[in-house]
């Protein structure tokens, strides 16, 4: 019976592969593959040994079943692993297997390669995701709506700056993930406590073809244990992407509130049903789910933090943790990825309530604009502040429009017409280089691999 939500509620097929105990038993075969190949290829290990030992080194016959009824008896996975391939290795090739390595040679670039198969899904997933938002940015490049600061009216901006911006933090994330891939994305030989004193004098020439073997960077040095202020690196920017979609999930959902209704999430009104009282009920609950799994990613990064400073060479606190951290973050992260996708695609804009918004506080929202015109005019900008801000307040207090109190002031009149007035309180008019800022956007991260 499942018991994590990732079992039967989470996650996507594609990434739970990755990190099922089929696939991490396979990569760690091909581990010890890789080591017999460059130990035979170097004159430590006979050749038809290793030869076997490739031939083998495979869940095609090494079955897990089969490891974890050896682990019960031996209360060590990595030994059940060896000796269930030795089981079926043909002649002596088995006596040759695990030659001068230790279990973390084997599981620690085992899970560089399983951590290299996710941030391939990642980055995939990540560049549709920052696609789709300059879709949106392209579309609503033109759609004015208010800016909001401190949750207060500030002044106009567009759905196209938004969607902009959120499209180069992704990009962000995938330039990260570039950077990080050749500090995470590595592989170890180097025995029980880094000195490779079992393999002799061609320990590192070892080390260093296996790596090449798996398509992997070599560690410059290690000790029973790649160190962890990689994995922790790799876990924070998960948790950076699972926090810049939890942003967007905030707006959005602040967004689609009654009051508001300026985005709105798709919702089936043929059989989508909202609340199991409330039947008129339409909640984001896609950008919902977003945040409330971005908390748990954030806070597994805490739990690997504390798996750096293991004792001494190293000691098992780190292992039975990151056997949680290391799936959880991927399946996790992946599914969000996917949600956002889904739900920005989808995501409807609603222009009417955008302009209804616009004029919600009845011209507060042009104090700035008419206070840089009267400075410009020659009243001075910090007594055009003042002025403009006495009559903001006033119209404020007494619920007026910003408008017909700055008609009634005669100093404020002596700088402008009635018309100029009028036309300097369209909030359409006011956006600034927000169309060129989009387009620039767009230009830069279009295509970008």
């Amino acid at each position: 019976m499942a018991v994590h939500p990732i079992d039967y509620r989470y996650g996507s097929e594609e990434m739970r592969k990755v990190w099922e105990e089929e696939n991490k038993l396979e990569k760690m075969l091909k581990v010890e593959a890789a080591l017999a190949k460059a130990q035979a290829e170097l004159g430590l290990i006979p050749k038809e040994a290793a030869e076997e030992i490739n031939r083998k080194a495979s869940t095609k016959y090494v079955k897990l079943e089969r490891v974890k009824e050896i682990e019960r008896e031996t209360k060590h996975d990595v030994v059940a692993m060896i000796k269930a391939l030795a089981e079926v290795c043909e002649g002596n090739a088995g006596e040759y297997i695990h030659f001068g390595a230790t279990s973390n040679d084997i599981v620690d670039t085992a899970n560089s390669l399983l951590i290299k198969e996710t941030l391939d899904i990642i980055e995939r997933k990540l560049r549709e995701l920052r696609d789709i938002l300059l879709e949106k940015a392209e579309e609503h490049k033109l759609t004015v709506c208010i800016g909001r600061t401190h949750g207060q009216h500030a002044i106009p901006t567009t759905y196209g700056m938004r969607f902009a911006l959120w499209a180069a933090e992704i990009d962000r994330h995938l330039e990260r993930l570039k950077q990080i891939r050749e500090r995470v994305c590595v592989s170890k030989m180097t025995g029980a406590v880094g000195t490779l004193a079992a393999m002799g004098e061609k320990g590192l020439e070892v080390h260093k073809r296996v790596a090449e073997i798996l398509n992997l960077k070599p560690v410059l040095i290690s000790n029973q244990v790649i160190q962890r202020d990689r994995h922790s690196e790799y876990i924070f920017l998960l948790a950076l992407i699972a926090q810049t979609l939890n942003k967007i999930g905030v707006t959005v959902r602040n967004m689609q509130r009654t009051e508001i209704r300026e985005l709105e999430e798709e919702f089936d009104v043929k059989k989508q049903t909202g609340s199991s009282t409330m039947p008129h009920k339409r909640n984001p609950i896609t950008f919902e789910q977003i945040c409330g799994l971005s908390r748990v990613i954030k806070s597994l990064c805490i739990a690997e933090l504390d798996n750096i400073p293991l004792w001494e060479e190293r000691d098992l606190t780190n292992s039975s943790a990151e056997r949680c951290i290391f799936a959880e973050t991927a399946v996790l992260t992946d599914h969000i990825l996917n949600l956002a996708i889904k739900g920005i695609k989808k995501l409807k804009v609603n222009k009417e309530a955008c302009d209804k918004n616009l004029e919600l506080t009845r011209g507060l929202i042009m104090a700035e604009r008419i206070m840089i015109e009267l400075a410009k005019r020659g009243m001075g900008r910090q007594r055009a502040y003042e002025v403009v801000r006495r009559n903001a307040m006033k119209a404020y207090e007494e619920g007026r429009h910003l408008k017909d109190v700055l008609l009634e002031d005669e100093e404020v009149m002596k700088y402008l017409t009635k018309e100029e007035l009028e036309e300097l309180m369209n909030p359409k008019t006011y956006i600034g280089l927000a169309p060129r800022i989009v387009e620039n956007v767009i230009k830069e991260l279009k295509g970008k691999k």
